[in-house]
């Protein structure tokens, strides 16, 4: 089974201030942040009005030129970029922007309630069990396929994909087919299958995600460190433990992609926040996994590619969330 590894240890504000920024240069700032909440708090109504417009995107057409769907859109930029977004110092910028696009295109879809996350730490005890699965409050549970003695094949992402697929059969997104694995046209159902590395679905991983790993990760007192553990640890496990569709650099195909990411932003902002003078604008790391980890080569004015879905920006353009181009707060 493929984990990635782990170790232990936008929408526009209604109005902006300009304030300054390093260099001399000035940068518009909301004054009314929308403000991200965990998923399972929003009510009933809104939740429906959130789902709906994660299906309202495929019906829509490819922005980029493919001939699937605006949704599968995002699958496809991701999964293009991923050596370029992945265990690298833009890893947290980058996804920042992507969320923001996505929350975009959900509000075209008529979306009017805030973005949502989801705090994972709040389910270490059973994660299987979490209400984020529930089929009424949540996104819809584990997949389901007729032979179960498969789920250990389905988990062996780095093999060719055969046609095996657990798919998601309750929940708001049910019946819900996607376009990608990796890069490769391959429509399938939606696809989980819950897992801790050796059982079905076992802890799921939840050593990796608890509150204790995250105390201790928000202590450490350099950006390159903190991403490298932040990614490597909760995220990447988070990830393996879903896996399915989550697995591979296609993960985008499944809604829960991001809430989790929005978690790790959260998180991000958190660590941010505690120092914000300083790790506002703090920025290190390898610019590309051609040279090792702990290597100190970015500049905040490099551009992060988006792969022709929007253009290209600065990570200094997103390195904080309370400018006008994001305009949230959590």
């Amino acid at each position: 089974m493929r984990f990635v590894q782990f170790s232990l240890l936008p929408s526009l504000c209604l109005a902006a201030a300009v304030l300054p920024r390093e260099g001399g240069e000035e940068k518009e700032a909301c004054t009314t942040p929308s403000k991200r909440v965990e998923y399972r708090t929003l009510d009933a109504a809104t939740q429906k009005e959130y789902t709906d417009a994660v299906w309202c995107l495929t019906k829509k057409p490819s922005r980029i030129g493919l001939n699937t769907t605006l949704y599968d859109d995002f699958t496809f930029v991701h999964s293009s970029l991923n050596s370029d977004i992945h265990f690298v110092a833009q890893f947290l910028p980058w996804h920042r922007y992507f969320v923001g696009l996505y929350e975009t295109e959900l509000r075209a879809c008529g979306y009017t309630g805030p973005m949502a996350y989801w705090d994972w730490t709040l389910d270490v005890a059973d994660p299987a069990t979490s209400s984020i699965w529930d089929p009424v409050l949540g996104l819809g549970g584990n997949g389901v396929n007729a032979n179960e003695t498969d789920r250990l094949r389905d988990a062996l992402i780095d093999s060719v994909k055969d046609g095996v697929y657990f798919c998601v059969s309750d929940g708001p997104f049910a019946g819900l087919n996607v376009s990608y694995f990796r890069t490769k046209y391959q429509p399938h159902c939606l696809d989980r299958n819950f897992n801790s590395g050796v059982d079905f679905p076992g802890d799921m991983l939840s050593f990796a995600y608890t509150p204790e790993v995250l105390a201790k990760i928000n202590k450490l007192p350099g950006y390159d460190e903190f991403r490298q553990n932040l990614e490597g640890n909760p995220h990447g496990a988070v990830h393996s433990a879903i896996g399915g569709d989550m697995s591979p650099s296609s993960s985008p195909n499944d809604p829960i992609f991001f809430l989790h990411h929005v978690q790790i932003d959260r998180l991000w902002s958190k660590w941010q926040q505690e120092k914000p003078e300083t790790r506002t604008n703090e920025y290190a790391g390898r610019r590309t996994q051609a040279v090792p980890e702990n290597t100190d080569e970015v500049s905040i004015d490099d551009i992060m590619p988006f792969f022709g879905f929007t253009e290209d920006i600065k990570v200094s353009d997103v390195m904080s969330h309370k400018t006008a181009l994001l305009c949230y707060e959590y």
